[in-house]
């Protein structure tokens, strides 16, 4: 079993440099919950969390490499840039332009190199084999998980009678790390129907690869779910289910309509499962975890 390090220590490690994001209890169709906006994150999502504890634990690189679809070299483009560190941010042609245009505007060096993340990130990984260079993994790494649970930690912080977290599951990072930081509270992973590979692996009880075709994909589009996340997300409280796009998109544009919350689909993916009567408990918590798309209401 991998040991994922202490989510309380990483929260202390990483409180300079984050926003502790609100928390809004409301109601909607007559039913509580609350809303925590890690929309409104630095970076305009929660992976600068996750970035600054893998940069902030153990020796100083001399420069940083990573691979992303958008949302992670944003949040490590930032976090090397608070840091003084140079950082080189791999991406698939198909990335989103807003998210490049935002990777490259915190400071990192953008390239562009095959259709696919997996093309990216074998290019990084190469480059990162450099002297003094570190990778930072987008989610598959004990560190990362711990610092992305501290979001996890801020809910029950601030919420302490909430008693289900529902969270988009991508690679499993964030909602492994909200399993962790949740003080065994019930985590519901939710994922799109046409990216379900956390869904799938628990099926077949590892990891698998799975197809990759959501609106939410550029945000929630990894293949396979990263074995240590898996680890944590195969325990027994935690429940893995899948939601439609037709959902995703409805949900999105009721934040918009009930909240003028303006989030990503992937954001919105939570909220569609709690919609549709899903997510069990008195008072869940839907973590809208993006903001970094452009659309028009």
């Amino acid at each position: 079993m991998t040991t994922v390090p202490d989510v309380t220590s990483a929260a202390e490690r990483i409180r300079p440099y984050v926003r502790r994001t609100p928390l809004l209890r409301a109601q909607v169709d007559g039913r509580a919950l609350a809303l925590k906006l890690e929309h409104l994150q630095r970076t305009g999502s929660f992976k600068l969390r996750g970035a600054l504890n893998a940069l902030l634990t153990g020796e100083r690189p001399d420069h940083v490499v990573t691979a992303s679809g958008g949302n992670h070299g944003i949040g490590v483009a930032t976090a090397a840039a608070v840091l003084g560190l140079p950082a080189t941010v791999y991406v698939p042609s198909t990335v989103p332009a807003d998210k490049a245009r935002r990777i490259e505007s915190a400071g990192a060096r953008l390239v562009r190199t095959g259709t696919r993340y997996a093309d990216a990130a074998a290019a990084a990984h190469e480059a990162a084999q450099a002297p003094g260079a570190r990778y930072v993994e987008a989610y598959n790494d004990p560190v990362v998980v711990a610092g992305q649970g501290t979001v996890g930690a801020e809910i029950v912080a601030d919420a302490p009678d909430v008693d289900t977290i529902a969270v988009a599951v991508g690679g499993g990072g964030l909602a492994a790390g909200v399993a962790l930081g949740s003080g065994g509270r019930l985590t519901v992973a939710v994922e799109p129907e046409r990216c379900s590979c956390l869904h799938q692996a628990r099926a077949a009880g590892r990891p698998v690869d799975a197809e990759v075709d959501s609106v939410a994909a550029s945000a929630l589009g990894a293949t396979r779910v990263g074995a240590v996340p898996f680890e944590v997300l195969s325990g027994p409280d935690v429940v893995s289910l899948v939601v439609g796009e037709d959902e995703i998109l409805a949900a999105r544009d009721r934040l918009w309509e009930e909240f003028r919350l303006a989030v990503e689909p992937a954001a919105a993916v939570p909220f569609a499962a709690w919609l549709a009567g899903a997510v069990p408990g008195e008072l869940p918590c839907v973590l809208l975890c993006g903001a970094n798309a452009e659309w028009t209401p």
